[in-house]
Order: C-alpha cells, then sequence, then structure tokens
C-alpha cells in the first residue's frame, strides 16, 4: 500500500476537497494537523526542499500574524520565515501531500491528483460543486 501524509486544517475547504480526493483513490492517508502538531524544523525545510519552492511561497499571507509581523515589508532571511511558520503554524500554506511520486502544496486542490499513485476510483465534486473528476475516473480539470 502507498503511504501518502496530507498536513491538514479540517477548516480548510481546500484542504478538506484534496483529502477527498486522496480517500477517492482507495488511499486513507496519515492525516497530520499541523495547527495542533507543527512539523519540526527540519521536516519543514525538507517539505519545501522536496516541493521545489521557495519558503515565501509556503509563507500564507492572509492571516493575522502575517500583517501583525510586518513580513510583507520585512526582508526577512529564509530561515527567520521558517521559524515564524513554526511559532505560528497558520503561517504555514496548506495543504501538503507528500507521496511516493512527490510532495505538493496542492492549491488549488486537484494538484494531488498529479501525485497519487492510483487512480480515481470515481466521480469528485468540490465542495462549490465543482467537478474535478468523472465517474470513470478521469480527470476534468
Amino acid at each position: 500500500m502507498s503511504h501518502i501524509t496530507i498536513y491538514h486544517n479540517p477548516n480548510c475547504g481546500t484542504s478538506r476537497n484534496t483529502l477527498e480526493m486522496i480517500r477517492n483513490s482507495g488511499i486513507e492517508p496519515e492525516i497530520i494537523h499541523y495547527l495542533d502538531t507543527p512539523p519540526s524544523k527540519q521536516i519543514l525545510e525538507k517539505l519545501i526542499a522536496d516541493m521545489n519552492i521557495s519558503v515565501r511561497v509556503l509563507l500564507r499571507k492572509n492571516v493575522e500574524p502575517y500583517d501583525k509581523l510586518g513580513l510583507g515589508h520585512i526582508d526577512a532571511t529564509d530561515e527567520q520565515l521558517i521559524d515564524y511558520m513554526l511559532q505560528y503554524p497558520i503561517l504555514i500554506n496548506r495543504p501538503i501531500v507528500v507521496t511516493p511520486l512527490g510532495t505538493r502544496l496542492c492549491r488549488p486542490s486537484e494538484v494531488v491528483l498529479d501525485i497519487l499513485p492510483k487512480a480515481q476510483k470515481g466521480a469528485f465534486s468540490k465542495e462549490d460543486g465543482q467537478n474535478v473528476v468523472d465517474e470513470k475516473g478521469n480527470r476534468l480539470i
């Protein structure tokens, strides 16, 4: 069985949609509620490296600590930004999914389809009604 991990926020629609697409492939992932159990500095740095993105791409901008900390206006180093994310996990953008085929920030949620080792088992629509996969498991978007 393929091991998949999702860094998940159940209050986020994108995260919920991503989780359900993983389940629609017949896999129950390891779910890490990263707001309650933030990754270690070492794990966060590895996730960023594995996604091949900059630290700033992973930084959420539309949450309270971002403006309060002045993160949009300061020239913080990557290490400083990672320290802020560890201190305020809400600053970590989500969901992050780790599969044998890669690690991705799944925004939009259908990005997860690129790294799932198993095909979708049936139709899937996002919470907003947007069809993502048809009844034969074919990707629509």
